[in-house]
């Protein structure tokens, strides 16, 4: 391709809008145009680049004999009723009625629609495992979208479904996409790590997400040194916390509880003020509703943060909120804020207690009373840490100083750019995907989902590849792998060997761009580091004089002078070993 028929609108100016490198830089770059809040248009180097990824990721799954399908963005809600993920997905799902009053929704995913379809198609367990995929625009609707593409409204994702007749082919379905997520996560560059995650409104019972890991990424991994153990924060385990038995026997002859009026002090920084009291001397207690209108209370140190994924698994609830404020004040007697853990085994359903709770000597919680607190409040004293709905558990998000099996755990941030879900039978059951196994009998398909953001890998990549020039892409991903740069088009020798070096590579397979644009030379070189091609020759007067070239890196400091004669095949030889560093 010529620079001069390209559609390449560079920026010199970082964007006032662009607060990570990876947005600032597809813009600057011209690979996006913001739309509206959340929205893109991706030119043409950035439709390009989403083009190689999409490649990459269909040879991957089209080699696991995973089959291409493309299913609507435009889906009703019944389906989604059926599932009970209308509720789950709550206001980041886009609903809207049609002319004919039917409620439609612009779907984020696609397990109803697919299950649906098997559920219509399949009969018996001859005619599994399946395994149907698509590479389709999806849409949430975030509340606010920021950093580019990393979290968008509309975006662009590969997702498949796995359907299996039991667990064992579950479990082998769930494997091979696993493999293929690492070599196409290799293949496009990145380096990554897997992590343990929570499911979320997907659902299932096992799911894995793969990280890049990168300073400006939304998700928090939780994982130890040598990254034996990973996990992302919503799933992350910790070791219960030492009880010291010197101070737990101490406070076995603490005074009685004693209440202290607290008047508007409904938060543990307002208590801590008014007690001269400290957030780990607190004792945080949480009126949570369930899905089935069950009362779940949690009790959290007042220094840490309650987990829902983990309250959900202890409580063993579909889904689980926090209650609102007349439920509060029905169950604690008081207005929120001023909960105990006190009597609640009696008022809730289930009283689950976080392990670090079970582990204080002595507390201070609220008085089920407004504008009160208790001091002198003693874990198995004055609320039970067992009983027949009494749960001790890890329900609070792991912290620094944490360790897990004996290890400190250490935090990263990083970008999510797949998740695989082992989903077992939750949509097949509602749905009615239903097949004979090899003894007559009716049995739901067990399924599994595997998602890529298309996207987010061009992002990732950029976070994880770039310098104060520009972008710095792996070979595979680039717009381009070769750039050639006409360093002056008023000299006749300098043109023509530079346009016969750009017809050899491209008859060799080589994806060129020549830059003949009637430009000055240092726009050239600034617009090549810009886009982030990662190989360059740059041929000028001087260098026809020596009859030589220039080939550098994207990564290298300096470029090497090559004999004219020899260009091509240099070249040739540098794509092959940047494409092989990446097998």
């Amino acid at each position: 391709m010529r620079y001069s028929q390209l559609f390449i609108p560079t920026v010199k100016e970082i964007p006032a809008e662009a607060e990570i490198p990876s947005h600032q830089l597809m813009i600057r770059a011209g690979f996006i145009r913001k739309v509206a809040s959340g929205t893109y248009t991706y030119l043409p180097l950035g439709k390009k680049m989403l083009a190689k990824v999409e490649n990459i990721v269909r040879e991957e799954m089209n080699a696991t004999g995973a089959q291409e399908i493309l299913m609507p963005i435009l889906q009703p809600m019944e389906l989604w009723a059926k599932t009970g993920r209308d509720v789950d997905y709550g206001e980041t799902m886009c609903r809207f009625t049609d002319r004919h009053g039917r409620e439609n929704v612009l779907a984020p995913t696609a397990e109803e629609v697919v299950t649906t379809l098997i559920a219509g198609e399949l009969r018996s367990y001859k005619q599994l495992p399946i395994n149907l995929y698509q590479i389709a625009t999806k849409f949430r609707d975030e509340f606010r979208p920021r950093f580019g593409v990393l979290r968008s409204r509309e975006f662009l994702m590969k997702d498949a479904y796995s359907f299996d007749v039991d667990l064992e082919g579950l479990e082998k379905s769930y494997q091979k996409m696993y493999d293929a997520y690492c070599r196409i996560f290799s293949r496009c560059g990145l380096k990554y790590v897997v992590v343990e995650a929570e499911s979320g409104p997907i659902g299932g019972s096992v799911s894995h997400e793969f990280m890049v890991p990168c300073q400006n990424g939304e998700d928090i991994i939780v994982h130890t040194e040598d990254f034996s153990y990973a996990a992302n924060i919503e799933k992350a385990k910790v070791d219960p916390l030492p009880i010291d038995e010197a101070k737990r026997q101490a406070a076995s002859q603490a005074p009685a509880p004693q209440e202290v009026y607290t008047p508007n002090a409904g938060t543990i920084e307002q208590v801590c003020a008014l007690l001269k009291t400290t957030p780990q001397e607190m004792i945080k207690t949480l009126i949570c509703t369930a899905a089935d209108g069950k009362t779940i209370v949690a009790v959290i140190r007042g220094d840490h943060e309650l987990n829902m994924a983990k309250l959900k698994s202890a409580a063993e609830v579909e889904r689980i909120e926090l209650a609102d404020d007349q439920t509060v004040q029905k169950v604690s007697q008081a207005i929120t804020g001023f909960a105990g853990p006190m009597d609640m085994a009696d008022r809730a359903d289930k009283l689950i207690i976080d392990y670090a709770v079970a582990a204080m000597p002595t507390g201070v919680a609220g008085a089920n009373k407004t504008d009160y607190h208790v001091r002198n409040i003693v874990p198995g004293r004055d609320f039970p840490l067992e009983g027949e709905n009494v749960i001790v558990a890890d329900i609070r998000n792991a912290v620094e100083g944490d360790t897990y099996q004996g290890k400190p755990l250490l935090f990263s941030h990083g970008i999510e750019v797949g998740h695989v879900f082992k989903l077992g039978t939750k949509y097949s059951e509602k749905l009615g995907a239903i097949v004979l196994d090899e003894t007559g009998t009716e049995r739901p398909c067990v399924m599994g989902c595997y998602g890529i953001g298309i996207n987010r890998i061009i992002a990732a990549a950029i976070e994880t590849g770039h310098d104060e020039a520009g972008c710095i892409f792996p070979i595979t991903i680039a717009p381009f792998e070769v750039i050639i740069l006409i360093l002056n088009n008023d000299d006749s020798e300098v043109v023509a060997a530079s346009e016969k070096i750009y017809d050899e590579l491209r008859d060799k397979g080589i994806d060129v761009l020549l830059d003949d644009r009637d430009v000055r030379a240092g726009m050239k070189f600034k617009d090549a580091d810009l886009l982030g091609i990662p190989v360059r020759i740059a041929i000028g007067k001087k260098g026809m004089e020596e009859k030589a070239a220039e080939i550098k890196r994207r990564s290298d400091d300096k470029p090497t002078k090559v004999p004219i004669e020899q260009t091509v095949a240099h070249t040739i030889k540098i794509v092959e070993q940047l494409k092989a560093e990446l097998q």
